[in-house]
């Protein structure tokens, strides 16, 4: 609190930047944590909350005649428009802004200050929620090839790694701290994704202080012992997600990527993924196109290909399809972060929140068994399904002063709802398609039946000899046990008598006389179906990369 120069400024107003209609006037709030702005108003006093850690700038503009304008840009695609009548007010919320959005110790974090009022059980059920054990015992590990080591136990190897790694059985603790030593951060490779169904695997790594000549044999052994944990292939891929002229230029600096002379059985394979600088240049170049008060459809089209948004998202796209194509599942398991100044005695786990509140944030389309019976999912990487895409309920989902739009979770409602009724109906047809066949069966049983009473009659009219005069034959049929039978059931018998007789004295007329009428076979017949509905380190290029096992 400290920091705050103005905790309260009245008749502050809220610009809504595509709508014409009039600004709200309200009061602005300055907290330790948030940025309040409260509409004035006898009805429901609409509030809106921004949090310092959300922010990511802040512009304070030209004064005008109505006051001082602020701009407040959101990590989250938000922009807040305020203007502060008094320029001096404007200026104590700016310089208070800028000191609380950039904290200087980790002790000024948001989730420090934190507190739910949970009791202490409820507190520890949050960390335990999520068991990096149990992960991995549910991927199939420890086994024969993989196990885990202390190695990083109090973080006194990696600060960035859990405490408790999992690593090739034959990586002894002088191969891991060597390999460290050589590692950007020191992030020697360790197991991210096993899969047990073909024993391959995913280990990540920072790039490696190579420079132009660099080598280190304990990091040349961990790559042969992850090679060898994973007995279904040859060789490893080294994946490294940064453009091969990003690598080159990182050995001047004294980094690089893995020399292959001296590396057996490796395969390298560049993404091309900017770094992070690049990539906060391009986003904010996109955002701007989108902030243009009446842009033309060709000055958006041009500003959104001029960004390069849209490649750089391709690029990310294309390394996660590429990886996909090996084994993985899931995405990284809880690597990267600081955890040795997350301690769990000082601060709140966000699982508990998720886990109380999972109906929010669970997929209403997941389908447990579509893995089954779809396999994974794919999106299509061509170019021209990048092409000028963009996700205006993304970037645009605050501004009320864009035409109305259905929000992503009533979409995907009305989705699941309308694919509850096709696999309804679907179930309906199935029904049906199963009385049809039943109804075939029992009449395929009938005519059969039929066809056994008439070959049965055939057989004893033709074995009765004496029966030489149409008198004698007419007599024999007399002393079947009559039924009275009626015109139409005369032709009908004596058709079915001719047809046997046909058929035992001629086989090609017999294979042609024996044609169902009636219900058609339904058996290759399917319902019509539709279509399936997917750490950074400041101021260095990125310098992760993955080995993969195929």
């Amino acid at each position: 609190m400290e920091h705050i120069r103005m905790p309260k400024v009245e008749n502050v107003r809220l610009l809504d930047r595509l709508s014409s209609r009039k600004a709200a006037l309200g009061t602005l709030y300055l907290t330790a944590t948030h940025v309040i702005f409260v509409e004035n108003g006898s009805e429901a006093r609409k509030e809106t909350w921004v949090l310092h850690s959300q922010i990511s700038s802040i512009e304070k503009q030209a004064t005008t005649a109505t006051g001082c304008p602020l701009l407040i840009r959101c990590k989250n695609f938000q922009v807040i428009q305020l203007v502060i009548p008094q320029e001096r007010d404007c200026h104590d919320v700016y310089i208070s802004l800028i000191r609380l959005t950039r904290p200087v110790k980790y002790e000024e974090l948001y989730c420090f200050s934190f507190n739910p009022k949970l009791d202490k059980e409820e507190r520890e059920q949050g960390w335990k929620l999520v068991d990096l054990n149990e992960e991995y015992n549910r991927m199939g590990i420890p086994n024969n090839y993989w196990q885990i080591s202390d190695v990083n136990r109090d973080y006194g190897v990696c600060d960035s790694y859990p405490t408790e790694v999992y690593v090739p059985k034959s990586a002894t603790a002088h191969i891991i701290v060597g390999s460290s030593k050589f590692r950007s951060r020191r992030r020697f490779p360790a197991l991210s994704y096993y899969c047990k169904e073909n024993n391959a695997s995913i280990c990540r790594s920072s790039q490696p202080l190579s420079g132009f000549s660099a080598r280190c044999l304990e990091d040349e052994q961990m790559l042969q012992a992850i090679r060898k944990a994973n007995p279904g292939s040859d060789f490893i891929y080294v994946v490294d997600t940064r453009p091969k002229l990003n690598a080159m230029a990182n050995r001047a600096a004294g980094k690089g990527y893995e020399n292959e002379d001296n590396y057996s059985n490796i395969k390298f394979q560049f993404i091309g993924i900017e770094n992070i600088h690049v990539m906060r240049n391009s986003l904010q170049k996109m955002l701007e196109v989108c902030e243009l008060k009446s842009p033309s459809m060709s000055d958006f089209l041009w500003g959104l290909e001029n960004s390069g948004w849209l490649k750089h998202i391709k690029a990310i796209m294309d390394a996660g399809i590429f990886i996909a194509k090996v084994l993985i599942e899931k995405d990284w398991v809880s690597f990267g972060h600081k955890f040795n100044h997350r301690i769990q005695e000082r601060t709140y786990s966000l699982w508990a929140h998720l886990w109380k509140n999972r109906a929010d944030y669970l997929n209403p389309l997941y389908r447990p068994d579509h893995s089954k019976t779809q396999g994974t999912l794919c999106p299509q990487m061509a170019p021209c399904n990048f092409l000028y895409k963009f996700w205006s309920g993304m970037y645009n989902r605050f501004e009320k002063g864009l035409h109305p739009r259905q929000s992503v979770t009533d979409y995907l409602m009305a989705v699941k709802e309308e694919t509850q009724q096709l696999e309804e109906e679907l179930e309906v047809l199935g029904e049906r398609l199963a009385n049809l066949q039943k109804s075939q069966l029992n009449d395929n049983k009938v005519k059969s039946k039929q066809q056994d009473q008439s070959k049965h009659l055939g057989l004893s009219t033709s074995s009765n000899s004496l029966a030489n005069t149409p008198q004698e034959y007419s007599n024999d049929l007399k002393s079947f046990p009559s039924r009275s039978p009626s015109q139409g059931d005369e032709e009908d018998s004596a058709l079915i008598l001719t047809q046997d007789n046909l058929k035992s004295s001629d086989p090609d007329l017999s294979a042609n006389s024996d044609q169902e009428s009636g219900v058609e076979d339904l058996s290759c017949r399917s319902p019509s179906g539709g279509g399936c509905l997917p750490s950074e380190d400041s101021g260095k290029d990125s310098d992760e990369a993955v080995f993969l096992a195929v």
